[in-house]
């Protein structure tokens, strides 16, 4: 689109959209009624001509052109060199521009050539033309790029052990430790050791797209697993993995780890340790020297560059550490319990029959009712085993929980001698008292139903016939048999009749 179509107006408002706003290409396009094509031509200008925000305001519409669209340099006598021919070149191994300034001065003796500064300069300017992709700023505390290096370590057991490597965005400064393998919690857990070596939290934590995090590599809206998630949550930042196969986009990490490579990964390579831990701590002091390492461009280094940009801008670190976790959907059984691995934990009653959200730790078992904490127990390894809080449970089984095996024995008691000695027995022929409890409410609901003095009296039948089951108290009971008397009981019951077994059979 021409110049003339576009007045220096409008140009001067999409660099502002873009340079301050920090707004895509996208968005000021469709804002200013533009083609996504003449945003990036004009923003690639400017940062071209090294312009940011606060030079452009300042210039007004002649200078802001004069400084995008300089004049065509005039007719020179110096012998120019084919630059795409140059490029090229450069793709094949060993080629430096040195070696490609020589070949043209060589080639041309008697013309007028470029300094070699002036040839270097040139093609650069040429390089920059044909990327059309800007270069990245970091803003303080904003991204902590993480990856694991390629190279791994080995131990005396032949066991190989995984190089974890973060770099924060704007300051590179870096963070390297070991780890067993390449799980979601080796992930984590080196994340979370990052943030506390580097004291804060930053706004983002970009990893590449590993399958042990991220459930959906998504180009547009990449998918995170839950446990990340909640990583992400308690430490209020954020998990964005970058575009699948754009390696820019975590250029920071990827330069990072290479230099963990040469750095340390390669001083220890001769190196034998007996653990994870010797390996770590081999690392510490390599990390610091590379982190208090001179840059080579720039002033300072990683740890100076980390003290003044990226440390005041990071977030404070939670108080508490974060544990890994595991989620699972249970639901709530009727007797207001859900079940992890084969243990029961009480929630509250209004929730029967739902489905709820469990998030266990190495300690404790969280259950969420559309994200809210409803219950919270310490973990039991006790397969079949309860662990219940009373006032999850409705009155009648609080009531249940009240009974113990002495209190029940009692309440017989009060009835008879016989019903007392019948629920002793009926608890203790048990592998644990507390399968008879049923049953002695069981015995409770026939003492309402039949009176005391005849549940006495049935109790006394079963203990003459050497039966301990509810069911028994119950039939006798059913059937009047309690109220047959004791010589025709005594009969019914005759040992010596050969087809009937008698008591002791029971026994």
């Amino acid at each position: 689109m021409p110049v003339a179509r576009i007045t220096m107006r409008k140009i001067k408002d999409v660099l502002r959209l873009k340079l301050d706003a920090q707004l895509s290409h996208e968005r000021i396009a469709a804002s200013l009624g533009l083609s996504k094509g003449v945003v990036t031509k004009y923003v690639t200008l400017a940062a071209a001509a090294q312009l940011d925000w606060p030079t452009i305001q300042g210039l007004d519409e002649a200078d802001l052109q004069r400084r995008l669209l300089p004049a065509p340099a005039k007719h020179s006598d110096v012998a120019l060199p084919d630059y795409g021919y140059v490029h090229q070149e450069l793709r094949r191994k060993g080629m430096t521009l040195m070696l490609l300034w020589e070949e043209h001065v060589g080639q041309r003796p008697e013309q007028r050539t470029h300094k070699y500064s002036q040839f270097c300069e040139h093609y650069r300017q040429y390089a920059r033309a044909l990327k059309r992709s800007m270069r990245q700023t970091h803003r303080a505390g904003e991204k902590l790029f993480v990856d694991f290096a390629g190279p791994t370590l080995g131990l005396n057991n032949g066991d190989r052990v995984h190089i974890f490597v973060a770099s924060l965005g704007a300051s590179s400064y870096t963070f390297a430790c070991a780890t067993p393998r390449e799980s979601m919690m080796d992930w984590l857990n080196s994340i979370s050791l990052a943030l506390r070596f580097y004291g804060g939290v930053p706004q983002l934590i970009v990893p590449d797209n590993p399958r042990a995090m991220i459930s959906d590599p998504d180009r547009y809206e990449p998918g995170t697993n839950v446990t990340v998630a909640d990583f992400a949550r308690h430490y209020s930042t954020s998990v964005l993995p970058a575009r699948p196969y754009h390696p820019q986009d975590k250029g920071k990490v990827e330069s990072a780890v290479q230099v963990v490579e040469r750095w340390i990964m390669m001083r220890l390579r001769n190196t034998r340790f007996n653990s994870i831990d010797d390996v770590n701590d081999s690392i510490r002091p390599l990390l610091d020297r590379l982190n208090n390492k001179n840059f080579q461009k720039m002033p300072g280094t990683r740890a100076s560059c980390f003290t003044q940009i990226d440390a005041p801008a990071l977030q404070p670190l939670p108080a508490q550490l974060w544990e890994f976790a595991v989620f699972k959907l249970v639901r709530v059984h009727i007797d207001q319990h859900i079940d992890f691995e084969g243990h029961r934990y009480s929630v509250p009653q209004a929730l029967v029959s739902q489905q709820l959200e469990a998030r266990v730790t190495a300690h404790a078992v969280e259950v969420l009712h559309r994200g809210q904490r409803v219950a919270c127990h310490a973990r039991s390894m006790q397969k079949g085993g309860y662990t219940t809080v009373a006032e999850h449970l409705s009155a009648a089984h609080r009531a249940h929980m009240e009974w113990t095996p002495e209190r029940l024995i009692h309440w017989g008691e009060t009835i008879g001698v016989a019903t007392g000695r019948f629920v002793s027995k009926l608890l203790h022929m048990r592998r644990h008292p507390e399968h008879g409890y049923r049953a002695c409410l069981g015995l409770f609901s026939l003492a309402k139903r039949y009176g005391k003095t005849r549940l006495e009296a049935a109790c006394l039948l079963a203990l003459e016939l050497g039966v301990t089951k509810y069911s028994h108290v119950r039939d006798i009971l059913a059937n009047n048999r309690d109220q047959v008397s004791q010589q025709d009981a005594t009969q019914w019951t005759s040992p010596e009749h050969e087809h009937v077994r008698g008591p002791s059979y029971y026994q």
